[in-house]
């Protein structure tokens, strides 16, 4: 309902992580998304900086057990695949963009549930089109747009060049790993989530794979095929370099199954 929507700018996201889901308690993410209280939190700028980041990895290191390149790119699955969600899920399911710049994401490495969890500050800005209800609201934390390509480049410009970028960037300064790896892995949890969110969203989910994509430059590493039931599932190009752990393992979609 509109007057819902008015009140809380990030509805659609919690609805769709909630649909997702089946709950609300989602080990890798704050409970509803948003942080009350951010005692024991920090500023994902602690990663991208690099003041943390030797933390979250040898983090991984530690829970994985393998090699440290390999452990790194295993922390940033996980850790893209989280902190693209809500932008992600809002942009599918109702055109309505959580603007993730690291200083408004929330990270917590304690968490026995997962290697890390995020979340976002209530201040968090959301970017809109002109005829969703919050555009009218006057909220100071809304961002009206233009339009769909203008809503796709603010996705881009606050999700991808001023936070996941910047973080690899940081990444390769700890470890020898090469951006088109950790980008296969920005893709992949795209693709994955539209994918497994299909049922409760509008429209195509391979176009919405598709438009995402090309907008953020990453269409070449993935590929939609047909799993053995005749169901889309999601083809990587690149390997996120399990199969090198101690215990090996290997993703559905992995590049080294099709090869």
């Amino acid at each position: 309902m509109p007057g819902t929507a008015a009140i809380a700018p990030l509805a659609p996201v919690t609805m769709a992580l909630r649909q997702l889901f089946g709950t609300d308690d989602v080990p890798g993410l704050a409970h509803g998304l948003l942080v009350a209280d951010e005692v024991g939190w920090s500023p994902a700028t602690s990663l991208v900086d690099g003041t943390r980041l030797p933390e979250l990895l040898a983090a991984a290191t530690d829970q994985w057990g393998g090699t440290r390149h390999a452990s790194a790119a295993l922390a940033w699955k996980a850790y893209c695949y989280w902190a693209a969600l809500p932008a992600v899920l809002g942009w599918a399911s109702a055109r309505r963009v959580p603007l993730l710049v690291p200083a408004d994401v929330l990270i917590h490495l304690a968490d026995h549930r997962s290697l890390l969890t995020l979340g976002l500050r209530r201040s968090t800005a959301v970017a809109v089109l002109p005829g969703d209800p919050l555009a009218l609201a006057g909220r100071p934390e809304v961002q009206v747009v233009a339009g769909e390509a203008e809503l796709l480049a603010a996705l881009r410009a606050t999700l991808l060049d001023a936070h996941l970028a910047p973080m690899i960037a940081a990444i390769q300064a700890e470890v020898r790993i090469g951006a088109r790896t950790l980008l296969g892995s920005v893709a992949a949890g795209i693709a994955n989530a539209i994918l497994r969110a299909a049922d409760g969203l509008p429209g195509s989910s391979v176009a919405a794979i598709d438009t995402l994509l090309s907008a953020l430059d990453l269409r070449d590493l993935v590929e939609l095929v047909p799993d053995p039931a005749g169901e889309l599932m999601v083809q990587r190009c690149t390997c996120c370099l399990a199969f090198t752990l101690p215990r090996p393992t290997t993703c559905a979609g992995c590049c080294l199954r099709r090869s």
